[in-house]
């Protein structure tokens, strides 16, 4: 099993904040990451947090390192051939191994045979789609 991302699980608490609110209940954004983290096996909303940053840290990377995850909704395998700038915000360059249509309507196509991205401490771009998804993960090859 996966665990969330902290986007996820603050998705999940707004949600739950308006569901309650809908139905009479009015609860803080704090209470609502509280019941997220209950939710969730956790003591508290702190000991969620903890354990998702650890869980979802990103990986060391360095050039030539095998990478995998997901740009723009398509999952991808790849190297790294470009990698600068600290660790909070990491300029990264993939090559692919295949090249990934980038492009959700069937009516066109553009596929990508190379993505660069900024990257968080958690591997995740800090570029969302319109659906709060990080535009690109990464995750070393085998981790």
């Amino acid at each position: 099993m996966t665990t969330p991302t902290l986007d996820t699980l603050k998705t999940q608490a707004k949600a739950l904040r308006q569901a309650l609110q809908a139905a009479g209940t009015a609860v803080t954004h704090a209470q609502a990451l509280e019941l997220v983290a209950r939710q969730h096996g956790a003591r508290d909303w702190n000991t969620l947090h903890a354990r998702v940053t650890r869980t979802n840290a990103a990986p060391e990377l360095a050039l030539g390192d095998r990478v995998t995850g997901r740009y723009l909704g398509q999952a991808y395998s790849g190297e790294v051939i470009g990698l600068s700038g600290p660790a909070s915000h990491r300029e990264v360059e993939i090559r692919l191994d295949k090249p990934v249509d980038v492009v959700a309507f069937e009516s066109f196509s553009n596929w990508r045979s190379r993505i660069r991205g900024t990257l968080d401490a958690n591997g995740r771009s800090h570029r969302k789609t319109s659906d709060g998804q990080p535009q690109l993960t990464v995750d070393k090859a085998g981790s």
